[in-house]
């Protein structure tokens, strides 16, 4: 029997841990709505990359078995049975429970036939002047090669009948992604009603073509292998090779083709012919298509009532308004919990050293970026006044390139220095060198984090932020960026551990180390938490770890293949916490007989990231800071509310207060004392007098 879990049937598992929280009758309507929206990008993004992952290893021939004994073809069974069933769910959701309620609500979700004759002539109206004009049907002759169609639009498939010789034909009629989903309908009752876009574009689709009727419509949407990467042996240009990769991914090879249930078969045919798919890759659903586009109704305005109560980011207590970051991490180490506290000293103090006169050289790692990103605005800045700037720019950031592309050509025009990357490697560390000249001697400052520099996620997403002046950490943050720039070796690092060369050496070593503990008779324990767990080689050591008797508590979020509660994993527990923002940091702590070694990384435990990325994990050193992170790691297993446990099945179970236990809802928790600490602090402030003095 296989000791580990299937790695896409575990993250199936996690997306339906997110499901799970559109089903809550407790959750505020609108909330559940969201859940539902999320979990259908997941499953977007999941077919693009593993899927078509599975099926390029497939067509090649391969029967080579994963950990958990599959081979790709047995992966592929498997996800589609798993899909359809959580397809299934989605579908019930929404039409037997969502949209009945949001339609109570005054959120009224309309198909053609019940427009009223005023709606009628409204939406004829926006139809003419505002979505005909954007409208390009193209034929489907069978006798040329089929249109390409593009991935991830709505599409309407159109059987034309001409009342004048009696032929028919078949057109499609690609919806652009710039068209709104959602059209408005203006109503008597003062409900926020709306006509789905492709339900528009059918019932007027005959204006497309005078002379013919309109004889049958279905929409569909086509989702194709995003897993094509550049080849970088024989890559002279970085950049040009990726824009050809961004265009092969237009035409790859269909990994799943979604319609409607009553799809006319001839149509279905048709569709099938022109996308190129066979059975196994239709899913036929009893709704409309693309669920990822509902989040838009969580955000209506006038709605409030129908959200969850708005959790703002709040003020750190260790940092002072007005007094400039360098000063404020000179004075001690500085740890920040996004999104409870805000993510706005990492932009200040880059935007600080923009325009600081005594900052001489700005380097950062930008993997993904906000598309209004005030930190790029920065970098740019400070190019411009004449720093020295220096940016890796990851362009194999998936999904993120073509963004990506375009940021790092800004700022070489401002005159910063660019690097595309690591050859062979993908550069996933999080972290940015400011070099400062005081006193006559030059001083690093480094923010290391969990999380991208992103001031989008960092308001969805827990991560962790440390800034430090330590010699230590500034002088290994220079060696890595010598090495990704000049082509150095990753060298032994005073303080930082770096992937691929030494994290996951390190982490085995403290593994093995916890487990010699406990054969020894002494305490013994792990803590981490992680997004995913996948490595052989870290869940073969955990398993040693257990049945020595070291104690095991692991936070894993997403895929997680170690399998608890088994013989050999008896001592170890497995949580997964999903709330209203996406558990995003790393934390790993080792007990080390009583003298804990606690550290925050980049990197999940997955083989990617330990061997094929450049990665960072960073020790805290600072007691103060390493308390609040083993209290932060401590508190995710007292959830009652919002965690589940993995079974040894690879299922997950809530985890639910016991009779006699208060409720506690972990993420309701950090809120709460971030909250209180931002209030002390100031109302400590306001009652501290400082007095102007006579400057010199």
């Amino acid at each position: 029997m296989t000791e580990y879990h299937n790695r896409e049937l575990s993250w199936l598992e996690f997306n339906q841990r997110v499901l799970d929280q559109a089903f809550k009758e407790s959750m505020p309507l609108l909330e559940r709505v969201k859940f539902l929206a999320i979990t259908a990008s997941n499953l977007d993004e999941f077919f693009q990359v593993r899927v078509g992952s599975l099926m390029l290893q497939k067509r090649s021939g391969r029967k080579t078995r994963d950990n958990s004994g599959y081979t790709p073809l047995r992966n592929l069974s498997a996800i589609r049975e798993r899909v359809l069933k959580m397809n299934a769910d989605q579908y019930q959701l929404l039409t037997q429970t969502l949209l009945p309620r949001l339609a109570e609500k005054g959120i009224v979700m309309l198909s053609a036939e019940q427009l009223s004759a005023a709606q009628r002539a409204q939406t004829a109206a926006i139809f003419e002047d505002n979505i005909s004009p954007l409208l390009t049907p193209l034929a489907v002759d069978p006798n040329s090669p089929p249109p390409n169609v593009p991935a991830l639009h709505l599409v309407l498939a159109c059987r034309l009948n001409d009342p004048a010789d009696g032929s028919s034909r078949h057109v499609l009629i690609p919806i652009h992604e710039n068209l709104p989903r959602r059209i408005s309908v203006q109503t008597e009752d003062g409900n926020h009603a709306f006509i789905l876009i492709e339900d528009l574009v059918a019932s007027h689709a005959y204006q497309l073509f005078p002379g013919e009727t309109v004889a049958a419509s279905t929409a569909f949407r086509v989702t194709r292998n995003g897993d094509i990467a550049v080849d970088e042996e024989d890559a002279t240009d970085l950049a040009d090779e990726m824009e050809d990769v961004l265009t092969a991914r237009r035409f790859a090879d269909t990994v799943r083709l979604e319609m409607r249930a009553d799809a006319p078969r001839d149509l279905t045919l048709m569709i099938r012919s022109v996308t190129s798919s066979t059975q196994h890759e239709i899913y036929r659903h009893d709704g409309p298509l693309g669920l990822a586009s509902f989040m838009e109704l969580a955000f209506l305005p006038d709605f409030d009532h129908l959200r969850d109560e708005e959790w703002s980011a709040q003020n750190s207590p260790s940092i002072t308004p007005g007094v400039s970051m360098f000063e404020t991490i000179a004075a001690n180490d500085l740890l920040l919990f996004h999104p409870y506290e805000s993510f706005d000293p990492v932009i200040h103090l880059i935007e600080e050293a923009a325009v600081d006169p005594d900052v001489i050289a700005i380097k950062q790692i930008l993997y993904r970026t906000a598309r209004q990103s005030r930190i790029m605005d920065a970098l740019i800045k400070a190019a411009e006044n004449g720093k020295h700037v220096t940016a890796l720019v990851e362009l194999k950031a998936r999904f993120d390139e073509a963004r990506n592309l375009t940021r790092a050509d800004e700022l070489q025009r401002a005159g910063a220095q660019i690097v595309y990357g690591v050859k062979n490697l993908k550069t996933h560390a999080k972290i940015c060198l400011i070099v400062r000249r005081e006193s006559g001697r030059l001083r690093r400052y480094v923010h290391l984090g969990t999380g991208n520099y992103n001031e989008t996620t960092s308001r969805l997403y827990t991560d962790l932020s440390y800034f430090t002046c330590k010699s230590e950490y500034g002088n290994d943050a220079s060696l890595l960026f010598n090495a990704v720039t000049g082509r150095s070796k990753l060298l032994r690092f005073q303080r930082l551990v770096p992937a691929p060369s030494a994290m996951k050496p390190r982490l085995l070593d403290f593994i093995a180390g916890e487990t010699e503990r406990a054969k020894q008779g002494l305490p013994a324990k792990i803590m981490a938490k992680t997004n995913s767990l996948q490595d052989s080689d870290i869940i073969a050591a955990l398993y040693a770890a257990s049945q020595a008797g070291v104690e095991v508590q692991l936070n894993v979020r997403g895929i997680c293949c170690l399998i608890p509660g088994k013989k050999f994993s008896k001592n170890i527990e497995v949580v997964s916490v999903i709330d209203r923002f996406l558990e995003h940091a790393r934390v790993f702590y080792f007990h080390q007989g009583g003298e804990p070694e606690v550290f925050i990384a980049s990197a999940d435990w997955m083989t990617r990231n330990l061997e094929k990325r450049v990665e960072l994990m960073i020790p805290i050193e600072d007691k103060t800071i390493k308390r609040r992170l083993i209290k932060i790691l401590e508190t995710y297993f007292k959830d009652n509310q919002n965690a589940y446990r993995i079974q040894p099945d690879g299922t997950s179970k809530p985890i639910i207060a016991k009779k006699g236990e208060k409720p506690f809802r972990a993420q309701e928790y950090f809120h709460s004392q971030a909250k209180r600490a931002a209030k002390a602090r100031e109302h400590e402030r306001s009652m501290t007098f400082e007095p102007h003095v006579p400057q010199d």
